[in-house]
This record gives structure tokens, C-alpha cells and sequence, in this order.
């Protein structure tokens, strides 16, 4: 009985939906004869629910779920070494008081005090602003990182919030920085140089290890025909 009338009120629905008529109030009968008014949105949002879910049984009306990049800042920043990304993950976590993985206004504005450049509450959200990717007013860890490249690239005005934090950081961008083209691509060629100069030491080692262990073999060799020469 139930079912009938659920029926009938998504067939009634329907036939309104096509033929572009007002929703008229549907009476609904009790046990004991009575009437009482019911308005059609009760109806209206029942059926708007199973056509949802039909469509989701279809597969025309599947869940999307926002898509999480993963941030990894060893391979978006590759113009620091780990040492200097994980110098800045320590600055940002002495300072980031909430735990959140953000720095608000006033934790930057404790940040730049401890660091004996306080600023002025304007000057505090241009820095943010500077950097604010997402425009929620507070520093992720990558916004975060942003400074420390864009201070290396000197991007940043020598009086700015930005670059005074930077400078006063104590981590040092300079050697392994951006700062423009021709400085990357020198680290680069300098890197080569390195990693070569490392592997000539190490078998420089190698043959002095093998020159050391003939030497050894011959005194031995020497010993033994000497200890024949006795017997």
C-alpha cells in the first residue's frame, strides 16, 4: 500500500516536471479518514533523491573527490640541497606555535620580532601577501619556501619584509641558489667538477691501498728467504 503511493506521488511529480505546472498541495489520507495538507516539496526532494541515486547507479553521477597533490620539497625546489630545505622546515616548525602546518599573521609577527625586525600590521600581511598562492592569509610550507627562492633569485626589494626574513634567517642560498641562469648552471658544472674530483680521490685511495698490500707482499716474500737462508 505503501509502495502504491510512494508511486503514484513520483508519477504525479514527473507529469508536473514535463508539463511545466505549478506543485499543488497533495492531501494525504490518515487511518481514520481525515485530511491534512501537504505541500509538494516533500515529494519533490524524495524524488530529487532517488533520480540521484539512480543516476549514481548509472555511473552519470559519480563522486569526484579533489585531487591531493603531494608536495614533495626536494623535487619542486631542486635548487637547495637537503640541508638547506631541512634548515627551513626547522625555522618554519619553531614558528608555526598552532601546530598547523601555517603561519598566521601573528606568528609571523612573532617570527620577525624574534628575529629583531618587527613589523607593522600592513607591513605583516604584504609579506603574506607576497607569497600567498592560495589567498587564505597564512604560509604553507611551500609558500614558505618561496621566500628562500625568490631571495636567491633576488626577486625580492632589499627593504621588503620578505628579504629582511631571509637575510636574517641564517640560512645561507647564496652558494647553491638560483640567482638567475648563469649562477644555476655554473652549480651545475661545478657539481660535475666535484662529483669527478670525488671519484679520482677514491681511486687514488685504491692504488695506494693495492701499491701498500704489493709492498707488504714483497717484505714477506723477502722475510721467508730469509729465515731459509738460516736453516
Amino acid at each position: 500500500m505503501a509502495s502504491d503511493e510512494l508511486t503514484s506521488k513520483l508519477s504525479r511529480r514527473l507529469q508536473i516536471e514535463e508539463s511545466g505546472q505549478e506543485p499543488v498541495a497533495i492531501q494525504a489520507r490518515h487511518e481514520n479518514g481525515g485530511e491534512k495538507p501537504a505541500t509538494a516539496n516533500a515529494d519533490s526532494e524524495l524524488g530529487a533523491k532517488l533520480l540521484r541515486r539512480g543516476e549514481l547507479n548509472d555511473g552519470a553521477g559519480e563522486h569526484h573527490q579533489p585531487s591531493m597533490k603531494v608536495f614533495n620539497p626536494y623535487t619542486e625546489f631542486k635548487e637547495f640541497s637537503r640541508k638547506q630545505i631541512k634548515d627551513m622546515e626547522k625555522m618554519f616548525k619553531q614558528y608555526d606555535a598552532g601546530k598547523d602546518n601555517f603561519i598566521d599573521l601573528m606568528e609571523l609577527k612573532l617570527m620577525m620580532e624574534k628575529l629583531g625586525a618587527p613589523q607593522t600590521h600592513l607591513g605583516l600581511k604584504n609579506m603574506i601577501k607576497e607569497v600567498d598562492e592560495d589567498f587564505d592569509g597564512k604560509l604553507s610550507f611551500r609558500e614558505f619556501l618561496l621566500i628562500f627562492r625568490k631571495a636567491a633569485a633576488g626577486e625580492l626589494a632589499e627593504d621588503s619584509g620578505l628579504h629582511v626574513l631571509a637575510k636574517l634567517s641564517e640560512i645561507d642560498v647564496s652558494t647553491e641558489g638560483v640567482k638567475g641562469a648563469k649562477t644555476f648552471f655554473e652549480a651545475k658544472v661545478q657539481a660535475i667538477n666535484e662529483s669527478s674530483r670525488f671519484e679520482a680521490e677514491i681511486r687514488q685511495e685504491q692504488e695506494e691501498k693495492k701499491r701498500q698490500a704489493e709492498e707488504k707482499k714483497q717484505r714477506q716474500a723477502a722475510f721467508r728467504e730469509l729465515q731459509s737462508a738460516f736453516k
